[in-house]
């Protein structure tokens, strides 16, 4: 059953809406401001429900100090090198919103608009954002109407949907960033350290110390970024300072618009949670919260101080600069053609 439970605050003078979905296992809210998620409880092995994400209890949370808490981020998620591109001759100069870079869409991203949310009638515990994203908006090419679907199944699977449709081409490259933490949202990185991770990608990006791709499609093989055996996540930050890099699926470049395959896990050996990522994309961005604050400048739900490597990312995207790099899978999405990203998280315990 969906519950629409409401108002959860005003932004730009609109009124947020904020929604329950519930299949007597689970249960997710989720609100129209970022099309976020706000909170989302599973149950441990024991039966115990805990929220694993992080997030605010009000809306004045998001519209202060947010490091892009479960939202969706884009037109482009990730980081566009000198915030410039080409297409179809024109030169297109976006905003710089992580220093010479532009970061998940610019100033005012999709993770800072107001969507509007409607239960889905035909679909149980299913709700739509949308949001037309005007011409020009943080200097974009083109209108581009985009909705996000959210669907908890009775299998305890959350799947997002995502269609984009605009009037002229345009890069376009959505993605979820929502922060997990299967100890619970507030158990910090001491839980965060506990957890098992490992991914179906034997390729990885390189980056420049801004972050910013090289260019270079890299092996994994014999580098920290070899994750396909299940491995302890405290010794990886520890040895590496922790994760922001795209990894590359194995086979990427064979993935259809109908696949969905298997991308990553993670668990937490003393709850006994996890969640598998399952997508049809060609990259996921691991992020191990490195820019989260060390000091108590982000106050969270019930009060907790989010700190440093207090959550994980896992962000079912194309390749970070696409739009700047010729051997990186397309991210323009041309006229008459339809963005289609699935991405599925499957919620378990062991």
């Amino acid at each position: 059953m969906v519950v629409q439970t409401g108002y959860f605050g005003t932004a730009e003078g609109k009124s947020v809406t904020k929604f329950t979905l519930d299949n007597g296992t689970i249960k997710i809210t989720l609100i129209s401001y970022g099309a976020a998620v706000q909170s989302l409880f599973v149950p441990d092995r024991k039966g115990q429900l805990e929220d694993i994400v992080l997030g605010f209890d009000d809306i004045q949370g998001y519209l202060g100090k947010n490091p892009y808490f479960g939202c969706i981020v884009g037109r482009v998620a990730n980081r566009i090198a000198d915030a410039r591109f080409t297409l179809n001759g024109q030169s297109y100069q976006l905003d710089k919103n992580n220093g010479p870079n532009a970061l998940h869409g610019g100033l005012k991203g999709l993770d800072k608009v107001v969507w509007n949310g409607e239960i889905n009638p035909n679909t149980e515990n299913s709700v739509t954002f949308s949001y037309l994203s005007p011409d020009g908006e943080n200097q974009y090419p083109g209108n581009l109407m985009i909705n996000v679907t959210y669907t908890l199944t009775s299998s305890n699977e959350l799947q997002i949907r995502y269609l984009a449709l605009g009037d002229q081409s345009t890069p376009v490259n959505l993605a979820s960033h929502t922060y997990y933490n299967l100890g619970g949202h507030a158990s910090g990185s001491e839980s965060l350290s506990s957890h098992e991770v490992r991914f179906n990608a034997d390729h990885m990006t390189p980056v420049s110390d801004k972050l910013i791709p090289t260019g270079e499609i890299k092996p994994v093989d014999g580098t920290d970024f070899d994750l396909r055996q299940k491995q302890v996540l405290g010794p990886l930050i520890e040895k590496t300072g922790g994760y922001d890099h795209n990894l590359c699926l194995k086979d990427y470049t064979d993935i259809k618009e109908e696949d969905i395959k298997f991308c990553g896990r993670m668990e937490h050996p003393l709850t006994g949670r996890a969640l598998e990522v399952w997508s049809n994309q060609p990259g996921i961005q691991f992020y191990t919260g490195n820019f989260l604050p060390v000091d108590n400048s982000i106050k969270g739900k019930n009060g907790v101080f989010y700190q440093k490597h207090g959550g994980i990312c896992l962000e079912t995207q194309s390749f970070p600069d696409a739009v700047n790099q010729e051997n990186f899978p397309n991210v323009i999405l041309n006229l008459g053609r339809v963005y289609k990203h699935h991405t599925d998280i499957k919620f378990l315990t062991f």
